[in-house]
């Protein structure tokens, strides 16, 4: 956030809604005051003089981890699956013989 931004209640629990998190409203002062330490980290990671350093595509391997920018991608191996039946029973909610799931457009919430 810049400086002319307040980071109140209302944009915390903006970011909540966002993140489909239900947050009480006693949580909202303390989500507040953790999200305000993190803005203010970020605030000082682009402080930072970055010139000269080329960006990463990939993140650093590991110490010891052997030093390779190639992703490693196994065989596609065909297997059987399972069947619509054995797949629903262990789902949480179904509509008849289909999966059920959450509604993510229209008036279900969300961004």
């Amino acid at each position: 956030m810049s400086n002319d931004q307040e980071l109140n209640q209302a944009a915390v629990a903006h970011v909540a809604k966002l993140a489909r998190l239900d947050l009480a409203s006693d949580q909202l002062e303390s989500y507040q005051q953790q999200l305000a330490r993190v803005l203010e980290h970020v605030a000082k990671l682009s402080e930072l003089d970055v010139a000269g350093v080329d960006p990463m595509n990939h993140p650093p391997p590991p110490p010891g981890a052997e030093a390779s920018s190639i992703n490693r991608l196994d065989e596609d191996c065909i297997q059987p699956s399972l069947k619509a039946e054995q797949f629903l029973e262990n789902a949480p909610e179904k509509q008849g013989p289909l999966l059920a799931v959450p509604k993510v457009l229209g008036d279900g919430g969300g961004a």
